[in-house]
């Protein structure tokens, strides 16, 4: 994989970079927001490790000016701030994954692979469920005649709603779908990603699409 870590910490860099070549990847190190956002202007990566406390331009407004180019490359943010509004905060601004500081490396390749898997191209499938159109192939989603950029996050849990449309969908069956078989932590964070994904299938439509079935989960209308 080519990977382009956006860290200022020398420590964490480095060994970041010495990692990731150690295990067959190629790594890119940028030290500041501005080279950061330089680099993934220049080249495609597979997926980005951002640390969300960088001096000057922070993280998130490296995030934030990526998605609104419309970069739609896995985003892993990195943060010492383990409250859950944090972690919220970097997730609607258009994160895919986040890891606390101090983590074990092991994780954080394991997060990489889970959201490199989740943005590979599948063969041509069209799942339609609606007004809905789903194209694994060319990982394309529309709503009637918009299209809508989604995350590959965002992508892996509206397939998973549209195979079960009209169904409800636990948030269990979503984070063992995005992250491992057997899922034992919290779920919680599903209900931001289903929020993000929630308001930009419904931005200018009257209907909601995806509807909260209280203490049980999600579920797509099916018509």
């Amino acid at each position: 994989m080519d990977l382009l870590v956006i860290e200022d910490d020398p420590v964490i860099g480095k060994s970041l970079r010495q990692g990731f070549c150690e295990t067959g990847h190629s790594c890119v190190w940028a030290k500041d927001a501005e080279r950061g956002l330089e680099c993934a202007r220049e080249q495609q990566f597979d997926a980005m490790i951002l640390d969300l406390m960088l001096p000057g331009t922070s993280g998130l407004e490296v995030l934030k000016t990526l998605r609104g180019r419309g970069v739609r490359t896995p985003v892993i943010v990195l943060t010492a701030l383990g409250s859950v509004q944090e972690r919220v905060t970097g997730l609607q601004a258009g994160a895919d994954d986040y890891v606390v500081k101090p983590f074990a490396f092991t994780e954080l390749m394991a997060r990489i692979e889970a959201v490199c898997r989740r943005s590979t191209a599948r063969p041509s499938v069209t799942i339609e469920a609606g007004d809905i159109t789903l194209d694994l192939a060319t990982r394309r989603v529309k709503r009637g005649d918009t299209e809508i950029e989604l995350t590959p996050t965002e992508f892996s849990l509206l397939e998973l709603l549209m195979r079960y449309a009209g169904q409800v969908v636990t948030r269990k069956m979503l984070c063992e779908h995005l992250w491992e078989a057997n899922w034992e932590g919290a779920t919680n964070v599903i209900e931001v990603h289903i929020n993000r994904l929630r308001g930009k299938l419904d931005k200018g439509f009257s209907e909601s699409v995806i509807q909260t079935v209280r203490g049980r989960g999600y579920a797509l209308r099916a018509s």
